[in-house]
Order: C-alpha cells, then structure tokens, then sequence
C-alpha cells in the first residue's frame, strides 16, 4: 500500500509539543533531615588489638560441651542498613560473653563486593566495614541478593542446612545486650559469685534442656526474638517462612504455623536484650573503660506534653518506675564494676524509650542520607518508603491467606493449618 500523504503525528504529540519539554513535578524538600551518623568506636579505626572483655564475661574454652552439644551454637545477626547499630550489638554480644568467632554477621545489604573493596562511606545507609569485624573476631556472610525479612530468615535456615548445624541463634541487628552482672533469682548469681553465667551459658542451657526433654521444640526466646533459639528440622517441617509475607506479620504467619503443627515456642531469661534506635556514644564503654561514660545521643526530640485525660495513667507509670528504681538501687552495692553496669542499663533504657516514643520504632533506619555517586546508590528515603508499601502488601497477602487481620490465628479465628487460602474473612 502507497501512502500519497505522511502520517498526522498523533494527538498526544502535538499537544505535548505546544506545552514543550515535560517537566518532573519534584516534591517538596524535607523540612529535616538528620544529622550526620558519627562513629561509635573511634578506637577501631586504629587498632591493631582490643582491650579485653570484662573477665566475668570471658567464655571457658569449650563451654558448649559441658552442655553436651555436639556444636558450638553459632549466632547469626543479619544486616543491611546503619552500620553504628550493628556495630554496637556485635560489641555487645562479645563482652557479654559470647564468642566472637561463633557470631556470624549476615551482609543483606544487595551491594554485592562494594563493601568488601572498601568503596562506600560512613554515611551510605549500606556500608559495612569489614575489617573492623575481621577485628573483632566475628564472621561475615554475604547474601547474593538484597533480600526481604522473610527471605533473610530463610537464608539463615539454608546456612544451618548446608553447614549441618542442628540449631542456631539470631538475633536483630538493632539491640543491646548485657548478661545479667546483677543477677537474677532462680537463673544466675551476681557476676562476682561461683556460678554466675552469662547470656552465651545461659542460651548453651537453654539449648541444651531443649534438646534434653523436649523432642518437639521449635524456637526458645529470650525477649520475644530480639534473640533466639531455632531448630531448623522445625522449620523445614512447616515450609520456612512464606516470603510473599515479606515483613511484619510474616512472624505471626510462621509462629501459627508451627504452633498449629505441635512444635514448641517457649520464653527462656539468657539477658538484658534491649531493642534499641541509638548507639552508646563510644562503645569502648561496653569493655567498662573507667575514661568513657556510657552515654548516648537521643535521636528523638522531646515527645509532647500528654493530654490532661492521660495524666493521671502518666503519673501512675512514672509511679512505678520511680519505685522499680528504687528497688534496683538497694540492690547495689559500692562496687564500681557494677555501679558501671547499671549505668550501661540506664544507658539502654533510655534507648529504649526513645525507640518507642512519639516518633516510631524505625526511625533509625533512616538516619544515613549520604552515598551518592557510591556503587549501588539508592536514596534512603526511597528505600524507606519501598519498603513500607512492601509491608501494606505483605499485610494484605497474610489477611487472605488467613481470612484473619490480626495474629491470633488460633485463639481468635480457630484456624488450623490446612485453612490457609481457604476462608473467607471475618471481618466486615
């Protein structure tokens, strides 16, 4: 066929030629961002050797088998953004008496080998500095993607797997944690009394009444799973975690699962494991240096004055942490080391609370704003809001699989495990 006329360029051509070049609507700049994130250990820019844990945390040699286990439980701490905040766990855990080499980091952070050539900043809310780790002691793994909670978790899973490991610890990235130096009735005497036993001996015990009298346990807690405690044959027996439930709620959907399936869930006291959203301002307080005070910066402002109809709950609180305070402060006595760990707990209940104010849990997710031009860039904030709209859909996925909102699939919808993808929902 022969045209004997060009073609009219279509209408959307021309209107877009009489408007000219389209233009990005931008959106508005951010009324704040935060301060530059500083770095927590100073000393480890330099070193070449660490100063010692705090000797009534130094694990004996081979404690794993006074527990007959036929391994020592590895720990496994999974990473992909803000590195002061996991920093300062690993530090936590290695002078609170777990051993570094059996503490395994987890790089999910998708940069591929960018961290391992040193080619990102302090500032990039990815960077990773691996030879301060290779200096502390502890391991690092690297995923080959960036991958979402629920994946992360089963990559943990495919570790034990395919190293043979019977069982493993994890931990989130963004806690404190302290063995109890204070004691704690009916678990552990003080640190300076025969028998004291840190949270790495206290986990060992755990895991070993676990293995001892229970031949269908699946996951011991200690603080709900800032750290716990898992049987992998209990995983793989359930599917491991549904990753189409990739953040919150994907906890409640494995959980159910294995409660639905017999296994058991129990809480077990290992430690103080504080979720936390700042980090101590020098961490060589954690090794009790007598020349660092254990302090830390509040990343959130003041929360607001409350409603005069909450004062009065308010003041009741306020009540019962004055007298919780009290009571702790008989119990000490004119003993410096542990005057320094109950200014290393005050430290991490101050964390705490500002983690739970008015702001939110995750703002300290977003506290690294910098790596432009780095390899793998990507804006915080867009990862920030990427993921939350992940999480929505997450949500959405878990109430049709469930026909249930909420995480009480058991108790307050009757479900059973062949129920998924099954009911209707009830709720209008």
């Amino acid at each position: 066929m022969v045209l004997d006329r060009p073609l009219a360029p279509p209408p959307h051509y021309l209107s877009a030629a009489k408007k000219g070049p389209a233009k990005p609507k931008y959106k508005p700049t951010p009324s704040y961002t935060p301060p530059p994130v500083r770095d927590p250990f100073p000393l480890l820019s330099t070193a070449t050797t660490l100063p010692s844990i705090p000797s009534w945390n130094q694990p004996r040699k081979n404690l794993h088998k006074e527990y007959d286990l036929p391994l020592a439980p590895p720990l496994l701490i999974g990473f992909t953004r803000t590195w002061p905040i996991l920093l300062q766990a690993v530090v936590s855990y290695i002078t609170a008496g777990w051993p570094p080499s059996q503490i395994y980091v987890i790089e999910n952070t998708g940069v591929q080998m960018a961290n391992t050539r040193g080619q990102l900043t302090l500032q990039n809310p990815f960077y990773l500095n691996h030879t301060q780790l290779a200096l502390l002691g502890v391991n690092v793994v690297q995923t080959p993607v960036l991958l979402n909670f629920a994946q992360l978790q089963n990559f943990f899973l495919h570790l034990a797997l395919t190293r043979d490991w019977p069982y493993y610890f994890w931990s989130h990235q963004d806690v404190l944690t302290l063995s109890y130096e204070d004691g704690l009735e009916g678990v552990t005497p003080p640190y300076d009394q025969l028998g004291y036993k840190t949270v790495y001996e206290l986990g060992c015990e755990a895991l070993h009444d676990a293995r001892a009298h229970d031949e269908r346990w699946a996951v011991r807690f200690f603080a709900y799973d800032h750290l716990a405690l898992v049987n992998p044959v209990a995983y793989e027996s359930v599917g491991g975690w549904d990753t189409l439930i990739p953040y919150y709620l994907t906890d409640c959907d494995m959980h159910s699962r294995l409660l639905m399936t017999n296994w058991s869930m129990l809480d077990r006291p290992a430690g103080t494991v504080t979720d936390t959203s700042s980090a101590l301002t020098d961490l060589l307080a954690l090794y009790r240096d007598p020349a660092v005070a254990p302090d830390i910066v509040d990343p959130n402002p003041p929360p607001s004055a409350p409603d005069p109809a909450e004062e009065e709950a308010g003041e009741e609180k306020r009540r019962r942490r004055r007298r919780k305070k009290e009571e702790e402060e008989k119990k000490k006595e004119k003993d410096p080391d542990l005057d320094y760990y109950w200014a290393l707990r005050h430290a991490s209940d101050l964390m705490f609370w500002a983690k739970h104010g008015d702001r939110g849990r995750n703002t300290w997710q977003s506290g690294q704003h910098g790596g432009a031009g780095e390899p793998y860039y990507y804006p915080a904030d867009g990862l920030a809001e990427g993921i939350d709209v992940i999480t929505e859909a997450g949500k959405e996925v878990y109430r049709r699989k469930w026909g249930h909102r909420d995480c009480d699939l058991m108790s307050g919808a009757g479900l059973k495990i062949e129920d998924q993808w099954r009911v209707e929902k009830d709720w209008e």
